[in-house]
């Protein structure tokens, strides 16, 4: 089977060390520097999609746990994993660093069109595998929004205040799309990370 790849670049803007969820955009329908287009409604996956440190399969670091499919993008939830093994520290480390910059789905295409006049290819209809931190950067628009230091049960647990809407997770107030969502607890989260660009390689 034949991986398809595409990159987006991570810019961190805030991180919170007690947890490692983080919010922002896998994919948007914006051509790569390859000359392809991923069309985000056109994604097929199944919750948790697993998060890979350089897309290898022998290095996973955590689940994308949420995602949201609209015109402008997939909006997903990812956490990466505590207390587990020292190689997953250091990718955390890395990523909060800046040394890992890139965030990159590992897909499969299902239905692709040739772009006229172009190398480049449309996938109109793609298999979500996995989802990879990874030091590749890329394609402009696609943005981490936030990555969220409490859930609003547990920000209300711990400090008797109500949350603010105009903190709320873009994801979960989006009017369009569909949102997809694991029944976990709710967890402390971190707070944000940005995405800016997609490439394509083949392996």
């Amino acid at each position: 089977m034949t991986m398809t790849r595409a990159y987006s670049l991570l810019e961190i803007k805030e991180i919170d060390e007690e947890s490692r969820r983080i919010t922002g955009i896998a994919s948007t329908p914006k051509t790569d520097r390859a000359g392809d287009i991923v069309m985000p409604e056109g994604a097929v996956f199944t919750l948790p999609i697993p998060f890979l440190y350089q897309h290898d399969s022998r290095q996973p670091i955590g689940h994308v746990i949420e995602a949201k499919v609209s015109k402008k993008g997939i909006e997903i939830v990812a956490e990466i994993a505590q207390g587990v093994h020292e190689d997953i520290d250091k990718a955390w480390k890395y990523i909060k660093a800046g040394l890992v910059r890139g965030l990159s789905i590992g897909f499969r295409g299902i239905d692709t069109e040739q772009i006229p006049n172009s190398w480049g290819m449309i996938f109109e209809k793609w298999e979500w595998l996995e989802l990879s931190a990874v030091t590749i950067p890329a394609n402009a628009d696609a943005t981490i929004q936030s990555i969220k230091q409490y859930d609003a049960e547990a920000l209300k647990a711990a400090t008797g205040a109500e949350p603010n809407p105009a903190d709320a997770d873009p994801a979960a107030t989006g009017k369009e799309g569909r949102v997809v969502k694991l029944d976990a607890p709710a967890r402390d989260r971190a707070k944000p990370f940005i995405i800016r660009s997609i490439k394509r390689t083949l392996s």
